[in-house]
């Protein structure tokens, strides 16, 4: 018996303009998940990896990448973004009270170096690797 996983991919709408404005994909048998925005000056890359614990995002406006580490109380599994993404998909107003705001301190970046790739894992190095890193922290 072979199973195959395909990744899940979900089409992101302005809920106003009906554009298509990101996509996010669930790669489950690598517990990745990758969100494209593209919205202009706020175009942004994701990339939440269960394995490793760690979100990254490059902003396209900053040519920075900001990295936090999962928490499991304030940030969604798998399965529940996954849900979250098929509803947003499928309806159009879908209110999620979940946000998670975060804060950094700038003049603070770093560039990746071997130990940090490690401990992020490749997906987050493939969209790092060259820019300036920043390390967030989840605030109330």
């Amino acid at each position: 018996m072979i199973l195959c996983f395909l990744p899940k991919t979900f089409t992101l709408r302005d809920p106003i303009s009906n554009y298509v404005t990101g996509t996010m994909t669930i790669h489950s048998e690598e517990h990745i998940v990758d969100v494209h925005v593209r919205s202009g000056v706020y175009s942004s890359d994701t990339i939440f990896d269960y394995t490793h614990g760690y979100i990254a995002t490059k902003l396209f406006s900053r040519n920075a990448c900001f990295i936090m580490k999962i928490k499991k109380d304030i940030i969604p599994d798998m399965e529940e973004i996954g849900r979250l993404a098929f509803e947003r998909q499928t309806m159009r107003d879908v209110y999620s009270p979940n946000n998670v705001w975060a804060q950094f301190q700038p003049g603070t970046s770093r560039l990746g170096h071997f130990r940090d790739w490690i401990l992020y894992g490749k997906h987050i190095e493939n969209l790092c690797t060259g820019l300036p890193l920043y390390e967030l922290v989840a605030t109330e």
